[in-house]
């Protein structure tokens, strides 16, 4: 049995560094450092239509491409869509490889710049000294 749409949508945006949830408005909200990237609706939720879904904060170029190519998943929510937010249903044939994108983009518009930095540095590269760390303990 697949897991329920906000048990896995709670995972990938909590594995998201400093990321916390807070109830707000009577649905879960996903935050860093308290800014906002992802909202839940629940399908019952008057916005969710019927279905469930989750709001990410996007830019509003993504915005419209996305409402383009897939407008039976995609759709602009109330009160933040004019800011580019982009709704995604979770429901039918959500595709939850794109909405991993989708949390990521949110969560670095509204992470600081320290946090970003993170997603800047490619992976396993972290701790290994540059070409000139090496040079100068060689000649020192």
């Amino acid at each position: 049995m697949a897991p329920k749409p906000l048990t896995r949508l709670r995972k990938l945006c909590l594995a998201l560094p400093e990321a916390h949830e807070v109830e707000a408005w009577g649905e879960p909200t996903f935050r860093v450092r308290n800014k906002l990237f992802a909202m839940y609706a629940d399908a019952a939720n008057h916005h969710g239509g019927g279905r469930p879904a989750v709001w990410c904060k996007a830019e509003p170029v993504n915005q419209g491409l996305l409402m383009r190519a897939a407008p039976d998943r995609h759709f602009v929510p109330p009160y933040v869509g004019p800011k580019g937010w982009i709704g995604v249903y979770l429901d039918g044939d959500a595709d939850w490889v794109e909405l991993v994108d989708l949390l990521k983009d949110g969560y670095l518009l509204a992470a600081p710049r320290k946090l970003r930095a993170q997603f800047d540095t490619p992976l396993g590269t972290e701790h290994e000294p540059g070409p000139r760390a090496r040079q100068s303990r060689k000649s020192g």
